[in-house]
């Protein structure tokens, strides 16, 4: 006979028939699959916060700092407007000659955590502002960095996009803005 007979005259079921031992190794079960798993996700996807040139990058702040500087001294502000896919950014420069007004600009929106997403736009001027295309990013915080094409200026700031009208970046308007 397979089962046992019980002092209140029931027979007993095997273990493996009743619910409460299966019950009790879902728990851990599931806890091996998800394991599994994130170490799959872990495998799998790139790690965009580690750059492999850390030290040249490093190297290259000292000579960023100084184009942010080389910035204040022109008195240099942006006020970028993001609509659709175009991308418009007025320029400001107080202390500035004709020579120092740049033909173009270079936009970058960067993604504080994920590199992947970060956008670049050579921006060329059109009767009152410098004017390009670029993809309206996902909502969230961006760093917006704003330069000449040779790189002597540049002004940034960290934004919310998408911002309702225009951001204000760099310059004197925009210390309080920030």
């Amino acid at each position: 006979m397979t089962t046992m007979a019980t002092t209140e005259g029931r027979a007993a079921k095997r273990w493996y028939r009743e619910p409460w031992p299966w019950l009790l190794m879902a728990g851990p079960v599931i806890v091996i699959i998800a394991g599994f798993v994130t170490a799959w996700l872990a495998v799998r996807s790139s790690d965009g916060l580690v750059a492999e040139d850390y030290y040249k990058q490093g190297l290259a702040a000292g000579e960023t700092l100084e184009r942010s500087k080389r910035a204040e001294e022109l008195g240099v502000g942006a006020a970028l407007r993001l609509t659709g896919d175009r991308v418009e950014v007025r320029l400001d420069m107080r202390s500035a000659t004709g020579a120092d007004v740049p033909a173009a600009l270079l936009l970058t929106l960067s993604h504080p955590t994920r590199a992947g997403i970060d956008q670049k736009a050579r921006l060329q001027w059109m009767k009152n502002s410098y004017v390009g295309v670029l993809n309206l990013p996902a909502s969230g915080h961006w760093l917006v960095l704003v330069e000449d094409e040779a790189r002597t200026w540049r002004v940034m700031a960290s934004v919310m996009l998408p911002a309702a009208g225009e951001v204000i970046i760099g310059g004197a308007d925009a210390a309080g803005k920030e």
